[in-house]
This record gives structure tokens, sequence and C-alpha cells, in this order.
């Protein structure tokens, strides 16, 4: 007689696999950033037209984050997953083929939705798996892999591009994806579904002032980062003068403090609220945004962007349990929102730097981004006072 499995394995296992698939797709959404000087170069585009290809790939995402997810609900976790990796490493590997930026912007575009796809389900099925009262945790363990993709993949992009090429970054995460959907698929349960959500159920999560006002905290928070995130690399070469290693160098660091904040978050989250720590992560940020202009060297910007570092992923973690303790119902649909608002912020905070760079170089990039976190702060805040008396009226 075959012995049932261990639903506490299976839970350990599952959140190793979905970590593993988040770092694949956090590798993945920031290779652009990462390699994007080598990228304008061999394209011959400038940095403003090239950083479009961050706001044409987040308004992807963000747009088919909700619509896959209300098309997908009846799919079978595993086989959802696996495939979102697996159409996520194949677009990414025809984009490193693509020729010219023309030709790049579609096929990226494109690739892009198995990230819509994959990050919210995943967060999904960690909460149909774990316990209600190991969710929060369950949730930010599980995007230690965008944390882990900042210390490991941008550096990794970085080098990669300046060494060997854009091309070969691209696939990189074209191999990392493919290696994610075999573990996504050896390790998740079959059959891992969860009760499709009615029309009146998205109705009532596109609807409820009080959970669009914390999906829009994530807008918010994510378009404040990537007006001056999307553009790091060319930042570092053209204003700080800094080689190719001092580049990957402030990548590595960056991204070991975002993977700090975020395994300090997964142990906190759950004692102290996901809100709270929400609001205290976005403000982190805004202090590196306020503090930037000091950095006028190599030691300095490492200093500066620590606070920003320690909030960057953990505060969309934060988020994304916010909003599963908020209304568990309607979990499947808010992470789907909420993905979607991460990349809306995204489009228009790397539209909106780019357009500030095209007109007026670097100089204004921080203090708009500081303009988007000061906003997400502010509403944050407001929310935390809110649904403290209204949680009972939330679904």
């Amino acid at each position: 007689m075959t012995p049932l499995p261990d639903p506490a394995r299976v839970l350990r296992r599952s959140r190793w696999a979905l970590m593993g698939g988040n770092f694949a797709i956090g590798c993945g959404v920031m290779v652009v950033a990462g390699s994007l000087n080598d990228l304008v170069r061999s394209l011959q585009v400038t940095v403003a037209v090239g950083g479009q290809l961050i706001t044409a790939a987040a308004a992807m995402m963000a747009l088919g984050a909700p619509l896959l997810a209300a098309l997908v609900g009846r799919a079978d976790r595993r086989l959802l997953l696996t495939v979102a990796l697996l159409w996520y490493g194949g677009g990414h590997l025809l984009s490193a083929l693509m020729p010219d930026f023309t030709s790049l912007l579609p096929v990226r575009a494109l690739s892009v939705l198995g990230a819509a796809v994959f990050t919210p389900q995943a967060a999904a099925a960690i909460n149909l798996l774990a316990p209600p009262a190991e969710r929060g945790r369950g949730i930010t363990f599980i995007f230690l892999g965008w944390s882990l993709s900042s210390v490991l993949g941008m550096p990794l992009h970085s080098y990669i591009g300046e060494a060997f090429g854009w091309r070969w970054a691209f696939g990189l995460v074209a191999m990392l994806s493919l290696a994610a959907a075999a573990g996504v698929w050896r390790t998740l349960p079959a059959g891992l579904h969860s009760e499709p959500l009615s029309w009146s159920a998205w109705r009532t999560a596109l609807t409820h002032p009080l959970l669009i006002g914390v999906v829009a905290v994530t807008a918010l928070s994510a378009a404040g980062q990537f007006t001056l995130f999307s553009y790091f690399a060319p930042y570092y070469r053209q204003v700080l003068q800094a080689d190719a290693l001092s580049v990957s160098l402030l990548f590595m660091w960056f991204g070991a403090f975002g993977l700090l904040g975020n395994v300090v978050l997964s142990r906190v989250v759950d004692r102290y609220g996901a809100a709270l720590c929400a609001t205290w992560m976005i403000a982190a940020m805004a202090l590196s945004l306020l503090l930037w202009p000091l950095a006028t060297s190599l030691a300095a910007m490492a200093v500066v962007l620590v606070p920003w570092a320690l909030g960057c992923f953990s505060g969309n973690s934060a988020q994304q349990a916010r909003l599963g303790a908020a209304a568990p119902s309607l979990a499947p649909a808010l992470m789907a929102l909420n993905t979607s608002a991460m990349y809306l912020g995204q489009a228009v905070g790397a539209g909106t730097g780019g357009a500030l760079l095209a007109h007026s170089g670097f100089g204004w990039l921080h203090w708009a981004g500081l303009g988007w976190l000061a906003l997400a702060i502010g509403l944050s805040v407001w929310l935390l006072r809110q649904m403290a008396g209204a949680q009972r009226a939330i679904p």
C-alpha cells in the first residue's frame, strides 16, 4: 500500500520549487535593466528607447495577469505553472535571436505573459497548500526568489552583457526557466485546483475600495522604483563612471540586501502584520531616493542603496500577504490584480523615467520616483487606519 504523502513535506518542497520559479521569473523581468548598456550599443538605440522594452513588457504583464487569471481559474496548478515557465523560457530564447530592436520588442512583450501567469498563481497555490497560520510566511518565502534574482541574476546579466553580449544574458534566463519548469512539475502535487471565482467575486475584488486601495499602493510603489531602477546600469556608467565590474558589484550589493530584507520579512510578517511591514518597506525605499543626491561616488552609492534594497522585494511580498490576509476567499483574483499593479507601476515608472531622461538627463529621476513613493506611503497609512475598523466588512 502506497503511503499517503506527508502534507508538511509536500508544502516544504513546493515552496522551494515555487521560489525557484520566481527566481527565473525575476531574472527575466530584470534582464533588460541589467544588460541595457550592451543592448543599446548592439541594437543602436538610445538608452531612453531601450528602456521601453521594460515599459512594453510591464504593460503586457499588467494587462495579462488579471485576464489570464480569469481564463485559467480551473486549470491544475502544477500543469499551469509548468507551462507558464516553458513559455517564458522559450520566449527569452527566441528574443536572444532577434536581429533588431523592432523585432525584439513584440517577442519580448509576448514572452512575459508567462510571468503574468506564474507570479500570482504561485502565490495562490501556496494559499491552497499552507494552513492559514503559515500563509503569510509561505508567500513571502516564495518571493525570496525575486530577491535571489537580484543578488545573482542582475550582476550576472550585467557582467554577461558587458563581457559576452545581451543575447547571452537572455539565453541564461531561458535555461533557468526550463530548469524551474522541471522542478515545479516534479514537486507540486497533481490535482491542485482552487474553486473558480465567479464574476461576482471578481466584481467584488475590482470594486471594493479598500482592497483596490491596497492594489494601488503596489502600483505607486513600483512606479516610484522603476522611474530610476530601470536606468541603474547606464546611470552607474555615465554618472559615476563605473566600469563593468563595479556595475556588477553594485547590482550584487543591492541584491544581497534585497534578499536580507525578504528573509527578515518572512520571519516577522505574521507577528507584526503584513500591512504595517509593507508601509515600513516603502518608507525605506523613499529614504534612499531622498538621499540620492549624496551618492556622488561608488562608496556613497553603496550606502544610499541599502534602505531601498531592504524594502524593494520585501515590500511587494508584504503587499501580497496583505491582500491574502484581507480577503482569503478572493486571493486568486487579488494576487492577479496585485501582480498587474506591480507591472503597471513598472511600465509607468520606466516610461516616466525614459521621458525625463530624454528631455533633461538623469537629474530629475529620483525626485519623480520619490513623488510616487510619497503617494504610496500616504495611501498605505490611510488604509491601515481604515482597514483596522472595517476588517469584518471585507469578504
